[in-house]
């Protein structure tokens, strides 16, 4: 499952045009939403991340991708491979404030892994 997304400056929350570690943390989300709709006509709920790695700067301008691979599968879980990755960034100088390049190599940002939980056959 992949997502794309710009991340607009009002993301931006440190110097520089840096963003912080939970936007990345709510694309998972999503995309793990997506996933679970997918694969069980649910929406499902996050229940835990097992490790989450901030690899390299996500900034305001940036377009992103993110990828969640289904690793396992239980009764009600879901294990989730997921990574952010930085496909296109900002390129800004005073005459070309919107100049922005393609990265020849995606620059991943974010790792993580987690657990989704879906409703058992029960709930139906």
């Amino acid at each position: 499952m992949t997502h794309r997304r710009y991340v607009a400056h009002s993301h931006a929350h440190y110097a520089g045009g840096l963003v912080d570690g939970a936007f990345g943390l709510g694309l998972f989300g999503d995309v793990a939403t997506e996933m679970c709709i997918r694969t069980d006509g649910d929406e499902g709920l996050f229940a835990s991340y097992d490790d989450v790695q901030f690899l390299a700067p996500v900034r305001a301008g940036d377009v992103v991708e993110v990828r969640a691979e289904l690793v396992a599968v239980g009764r009600r879980s879901r294990r989730l491979a997921l990574e952010l990755r930085v496909v296109a960034r900002g390129a800004a100088t005073p005459g070309r404030p919107g100049a922005a390049v393609l990265l020849d190599e995606p620059l991943v940002a974010t790792r993580a892994s987690g657990t989704v939980v879906v409703p058992g056959p029960e709930a139906a």
